[in-house]
């Protein structure tokens, strides 16, 4: 409790100042206030009360302050120093109190924009963001690939400067018609010769991403999915229904409800829906891929050997680019050069990728090279990836490393094709770890998985319960 003098007065005898002993009274309740939940205001309102109660009741207006210098008004001051402690303690809780309000509110602010601009990320994929970084043209607010974009999108981890996209107009779409060839003059050079002459939608760039990790003997499924009538040709109409399928799952994903069902004879791009991101506009353009299937009227009709030519050329243009990247206009580029192409897609620490090359220089005394026909053959033993998996499985299953003649022997078996022995031997001198001439396939699978999908694969983190669930489920695959 804290005293206060009341009804007591300054009597000024003798040019000293007196206190005259008057009956004094507890002013309750104010420590209890100072100390409760007080909002601002009721805390503002408490401290000037006792300012003003302390200004009219302890000292006279007439009083002036040299005359607390005398030893009676000394004495007199010792007695409210705790009435002004109290005072002060109020302002400086009040003050404290609203600037941690403050802060809290800012950082909750803050917070709360970082989740929402998290969320908003999270709702793009791998290959939508991928998609939306290299697209360096724009349609009618879509975005758009050139084929130089796509080559450099799977190759390359940075799109190439610019200021901002290239927008297009419909005379620039007529332009382009013209510089795009028909399927039957298709080359592995389509796509770096067209260059920027040329636009790729979301839906064809996810096409064509598929392709690069189709395995031959998927070419015929592949075409079988566009031939909806069975008549072993695929028109425009046909195709577009890889635009419906990708239309149905945007809508799905993002809780858009179909209008209705879909209408007889109904043109494909009015299924289409518009979003945010570009990805995805209600027109119809002729891409250069419908331009190069179906020609410039949309008339022409797409059979299995022109489809097979253009999966087949659009793999080898983009393994040559990758191969010329450090062959330097040489035939054949070094072994470190073709371990340095298999990892970098993987997500190796550099310690790891370092070590995995120092492994290489240690163990090749005698450089070869490896041409461009091995390169590729190897890279067609990739697509077949989850065929040799399985075929491993089955042959060790006890989970023992295999030799080099086993190797040779199990790629044979699952693409048909013969790998050189100089590559085997390469590979091995790459994953061998303790050089026994004896190859763990696991580790081997595992970061030729990461080449074959390019980056595009997504990892979980390598700790906590979503670690834990990964390794586990990954573990049971080599179980059963």
């Amino acid at each position: 409790m804290i005293l206060q003098p009341a009804n007591s007065k300054w009597t000024n005898g003798s040019g000293d100042l007196r206190w005259s002993h008057q009956p004094v009274r507890e002013i309750s309740g104010i420590d209890q206030s100072i100390r409760g939940s007080i909002s601002g205001e009721g805390m503002a309102a408490v401290s000037t009360t006792l300012i003003r109660a302390f200004r009219h009741s302890a000292l006279p207006r007439s009083t002036p302050v040299r005359c607390l210098a005398t030893s009676t008004a000394r004495k007199q001051w010792r007695g409210l120093r705790p009435v002004v402690a109290v005072l002060v303690g109020a302002g400086a809780s009040f003050f404290a109190v609203k600037m941690y309000q403050k802060q809290a509110t800012v950082h909750a602010l803050k917070q709360r924009r970082k989740d929402e601009e998290l969320a908003k990320a999270v709702k793009l994929t791998s290959r939508e963001r991928r998609f939306i970084k290299f697209s360096s043209v724009e349609f009618d607010s879509q975005l758009y690939m050139t084929p130089q974009d796509f080559l450099d999108s799977v190759v390359e981890s940075e799109p190439r400067p610019r200021l901002k996209r290239k927008v297009l107009t419909s005379k620039d779409l007529e332009s382009l018609k013209s510089q795009t060839p028909p399927l039957k003059k298709g080359s592995s050079h389509m796509f770096r010769n067209l260059r920027d002459k040329g636009i790729i939608s979301y839906t064809e760039y996810l096409f064509l991403l598929s392709i690069l990790t189709k395995p031959q003997s998927g070419f015929q499924i592949a075409f079988n999915m566009f031939d909806t009538d069975g008549n072993q040709r695929v028109d425009k109409n046909e195709f577009l229904v890889l635009e419906n399928i990708f239309s149905h799952t945007w809508r799905d994903k993002r809780g858009i409800g179909a209008d209705g069902e879909e209408a007889e004879g109904e043109d494909p791009h009015e299924q289409f829906v518009d979003d945010d991101q570009g990805l995805q506009r209600r027109h119809a353009v002729d891409t250069t891929l419908l331009l190069h299937f179906f020609g410039r009227k949309g008339l022409d009709d797409l059979q299995y050997e022109g489809f097979k030519k253009f999966m087949e050329n659009l793999q080898t243009e983009v393994l040559e680019l990758e191969f010329h990247e450090f062959s330097k206009g040489l035939d054949t580029i070094s072994e470190v050069d073709f371990a340095r192409i298999l990892l970098r897609y993987t997500y190796l620490s550099a310690d790891q990728y370092d070590m995995y090359l120092d492994r290489l220089l240690d163990r090749i005394k005698h450089e070869q090279g490896i041409s461009f026909n091995e390169f590729r053959v190897f890279c067609q033993f990739l697509n077949n990836l989850e065929d040799f998996s399985i075929a491993m499985r089955m042959y060790t299953l006890a989970d023992h490393p295999i030799s080099q003649d086993e190797f040779h022997r199990a790629v044979k078996l699952c693409t048909g094709t013969n790998l050189s022995r100089h590559l085997v031997h390469t590979v091995f001198q790459i994953f061998d770890e303790d050089g026994d001439g004896q190859l763990s396939y696991r580790e081997f699978i595992a970061i030729m998985k990461d080449r074959l999908h390019r980056g595009f694969k997504s990892y979980t983190k390598n700790e906590g319960w979503d670690a834990f669930k990964s390794c586990v489920k990954q573990e049971m695959k080599y179980v059963m």
